[in-house]
């Protein structure tokens, strides 16, 4: 086959092309970092990159509802030990009533304290996450105590009524792929117990005003040591939760690395690598220019100059 000048200059020019080519590749990857820019440069890298980017932001929703877990967990813990507070104050109160050196004055300040703390013990009922009330099972928009409350949302005694959908029900948030946890407690009923308990005191303290007749304050005792069980169990589960929250956390602490380190293992380039390439692809190319001014003939332009 014979091969003509304009052969030769073809192929020098296609070869030339070729070379700046992979010379702008491999300076566009040093410049972004990455090994491609575009899916059609590697459809293999762009793939694999999309499936990481989902795994890697599914990892970090479920560490946003951690962090959501975490505020009802701890303010529902917050708002027991609160109301636990309340209560070791009324058993004092009880057994200070129970005294019989107390006169009819005393009697009336320990009324009086009782009825502030009934009232701050169903504000607590009413505690808050963001718009959310914690402890109204999934009636979160509904407080658990209203004493304006209408029925049949609410009972007689202005709180939730414990046979209406949801009061009694979990509210779950999902921490991991399929995996959920409980974020409230049920209050409905500790909050109810404790309420008629201090309705009780509260009957005895006025009863023994106006008739004279002590009330029975060792059962009262028994039902403030009852319900401060009752605090102390609700307590101990939430604890419960927060260490498998935790537990959960550095799971998906791990996994968030494990995905970024193969995100990045498949996307970003190794600049040494890369820079050498760079090098070579430029040694290349000068030895093309400088072979191809030899391959092209003097023209008869040359010769007539």
């Amino acid at each position: 086959m014979r091969v003509t000048q304009s052969m030769l200059s073809s192929n020098m020019l296609r070869n030339l092309s070729s070379s700046y080519s992979k010379m702008g590749v491999l300076q566009e990857q040093i410049n972004t970092g990455k090994k491609i820019s575009r899916p059609s440069q590697d459809p293999v890298i762009a793939m694999k990159g999309i499936g990481y980017r989902s795994d890697l932001n599914r990892v970090e929703q479920f560490e946003r509802n951690l962090g959501e877990v975490n505020n009802w967990l701890d303010s529902s813990d917050d708002g027991l030990d609160k109301v636990g507070q309340a209560l070791h104050r009324v058993r004092d109160l009880i057994i200070d009533a129970n005294n019989d050196t107390k006169t009819a004055e005393d009697r009336d300040k320990i009324a009086k304290e009782i009825d502030q703390i009934k009232l701050q013990i169903r504000d607590l009922g009413n505690t808050k996450v963001g718009d959310k009330f914690i402890f109204s099972g999934t009636k979160t928009l509904s407080p658990m105590y209203d004493p304006n409350g209408t029925a049949p949302l609410y009972d007689a005694n202005g709180f939730l009524d414990t046979n209406y959908p949801g009061v009694n029900e979990n509210v779950n948030i999902e921490i991991n792929a399929g995996v959920e946890i409980t974020v409230n407690t049920n209050g409905i009923g500790i909050f109810n117990e404790i309420d008629d308990m201090m309705v009780q005191l509260q009957s005895a303290l006025e009863d023994e005003k106006n008739t004279g007749v002590k009330g029975n304050y060792d059962a009262l005792l028994g039902l403030a040591d009852e319900n401060i069980d009752t605090v102390l169990t609700a307590r101990s589960e939430i604890g419960a939760r927060q260490n498998r929250v935790e537990m959960m956390e550095n799971r998906l602490s791990s996994q968030n690395l494990i995905v970024t380190k193969q995100m990045s293992d498949n996307e970003d380039v190794e600049y040494e690598e890369a820079i050498t390439n760079l090098i070579t692809q430029e040694s290349i190319h000068r030895a093309g220019l400088a072979i191809g001014s030899r391959i092209i003939q003097p023209s008869l332009v040359d010769f007539l100059r």
